[in-house]
């Protein structure tokens, strides 16, 4: 991963549980497909994963602002805009 920064945000434990649940899901998905299970009942599933990770980028993409831009936009760092522009594009594609 580039761009490494060493600080925290607010909501890092809230991240992390949900990150933590988002992965037991996945895991139980695998073995639904691993027993054959029936696909819409998959898919129903693995929605409900796409939708937690989006959840989970939105409370990342609200901390980020809350702490990082702010900042930036403080001391006139254009580049964690750029950085960040960037990071949306690919999240949202």
């Amino acid at each position: 991963m580039s761009g490494k920064h060493s600080h925290q945000h607010q909501e890092t434990k809230k991240i992390i549980n949900r990150m933590s649940r988002a992965i037991g899901h996945m895991e139980s998905i695998k073995r639904m497909v691993e027993e054959g299970r029936d696909c819409s009942e998959i898919l129903i599933q693995l929605s409900a994963v796409r939708s937690a990770i989006n959840n989970i980028g939105k409370i990342i993409l609200h901390d980020h602002i809350n702490n990082c831009v702010v900042n930036a936009v403080e001391t006139g760092n254009k580049k964690v805009l750029d950085d960040l522009n960037n990071a949306v594009d690919k999240f949202l594609k």
